[in-house]
């Protein structure tokens, strides 16, 4: 593979290893800055912190183009090109926290040579002018800067790197935006070239409409549960529209992670500073909550009130293939679940080192088998392939109550109850409330 110019990765989580990986992947040397030691030693040790399939693998094939350091001044000592890939979560108020911006800059060296400071990271609109201005106060107006907003999915990564529908990049000179542009050449992708601000929106405009479209289809299975239609149906008959597509028409528990429910409260956060109200964001919002809730329903209407009772979440992060545990629908059940006075038993495939520093009064499990020993009932929150397994009989001879609702439509309802269980699903034609069994009159539990 032709050796192509350094680049440097400043932040080492998700959105930066990616990059850097598969900047690495298409033959650049790229050194890596993060702040926190015990990560930089993982990675110098050649271990991974963060479960992305196929990640490890392509940080191993390049791991002599890569470097890992704490030094924000090694990443310039070559490289004339830096991409900034540092956390931006929300604040309380709802606005960006841009705190570890704002420290890069602080930290940056003095250059003698020309460079360019690329935003990966998700910011506000406006950002860009506030970056411009602080390098000029600073006396660094031969710094450039450069928005190229990350469309990466977890769970999807590498590809969505590697195999991208677009590239955005928006620049103030000309210049600057050419030589970004030019690292994503081997990519062969459309390059969208746009000023600094409509870079920075395209970013939260589309999570935001993807996530309206997960609050509408979910509305949707909300009211087919009213009507006897089948939501699996309606957005089948929806997505083969051309006009429409198929994405993100999935009824369930809603969104969760890193990116959907952060962006969406920046851009309704961003309209109302402007002096406008979102509505529509609003809605996209409130849905999203109270369908976590609407599983808790569920279970009431089958097992009455769920004080004692046993209930197993099967996975636990916010999407298969990863073990984020931002946002996940599983921290609302949960909680919710635990002030019903249920008991409450989790299990994931990988991702319960980080939910035991969230869950708490969570009795977390070994294993799939183990989480339904005794349960009234079994949540599915997560789509892992792993629990396509719980119709198996051993499942149903474990659980005390073979009830499961299938927060995410994952499971054939007529093949579950052949396997001798209750089945509920999100939007499911047989899913009525008016048509569940009435709950059976029992003595609750109440041993702790």
């Amino acid at each position: 593979m032709m050796e192509r110019e350094p680049i440097g990765v400043i932040g080492a989580g998700w959105v930066g290893l990616v990059t850097a990986a598969c900047f690495a992947e298409l033959g650049h040397r790229v050194t890596v800055r993060d702040v926190v030691p015990e990560r930089v030693a993982e990675l110098q040790a050649g271990r991974v912190p963060i479960h992305e399939p196929g990640l490890d693998a392509l940080l191993e094939r390049n791991r002599e183009r890569l470097q890992f350091t704490l030094e924000i001044e090694d990443v310039f000592r070559d490289a004339a090109v830096a991409f900034v890939c540092v956390g931006t979560p929300s604040t309380y108020s709802g606005d960006a926290d841009l705190s570890a911006v704002s420290q890069v800059l602080e930290e940056l060296p003095e250059f003698e040579e020309r460079a360019i400071l690329v935003m990966k990271s998700t910011v506000p609109v406006g950002t860009g002018e506030k970056v411009r201005h602080e390098l000029d106060a600073r006396g660094l107006a031969h710094v450039g800067y450069v928005a190229n907003p990350e469309f990466l999915a977890e769970g999807t990564a590498v590809a969505n790197f590697l195999h991208p529908d677009r590239v955005v990049v928006g620049s103030f000179a000309q210049a600057d935006g050419d030589a970004v542009a030019t690292l994503y050449e081997p990519l062969e992708a459309p390059v969208v070239r746009t000023d600094i601000a409509s870079a920075e929106m395209i970013k939260l405009a589309s999570n935001a409409f993807l996530a309206t479209r997960i609050s509408f289809i979910n509305e949707i299975a909300n009211v087919c549960e009213m009507t006897g239609a089948d939501v699996v149906d309606v957005a089948r008959g929806m997505g083969l529209d051309h006009r429409l597509g198929r994405h993100f028409l999935n009824a369930g528990l809603g969104y969760g992670g890193s990116c959907f429910p952060k962006d969406v409260q920046a851009l309704k956060q961003l309209a109302g500073n402007s002096g406008y109200h979102f509505q529509l964001l609003n809605a996209v919002i409130e849905v999203n909550e109270l369908q976590k809730r609407r599983v808790v329903a569920k279970l009431v209407k089958y097992l009455g009130p769920l004080r004692g009772r046993t209930i197993a979440l099967l996975g636990l992060a916010f999407k298969p293939n990863t073990n984020d545990m931002r946002e996940a629908s599983s921290l609302v059940l949960a909680s919710r679940l635990l002030a019903e006075g249920a008991r409450v038993r989790a299990w994931d495939p990988v991702a319960m080192d980080e939910a035991r520093a969230l869950l708490r009064g969570v009795q977390l499990t070994d294993s799939l088998l183990e989480a339904v020993e005794g349960a009234d009932a079994a949540v599915i929150v997560t789509e892992w392939d792993e629990i396509r397994d719980a119709t198996a009989p051993e499942v149903r001879t474990a659980m005390a109550n073979p009830l499961i609702i299938d927060g995410r439509n994952m499971l054939d309802p007529e093949t579950v109850r052949a396997a001798g269980f209750r089945y509920e699903g999100i939007g499911r034609a047989s899913s009525s409330l008016r048509a569940l069994a009435e709950a059976e009159e029992r003595e609750p539990d109440l041993q702790a």
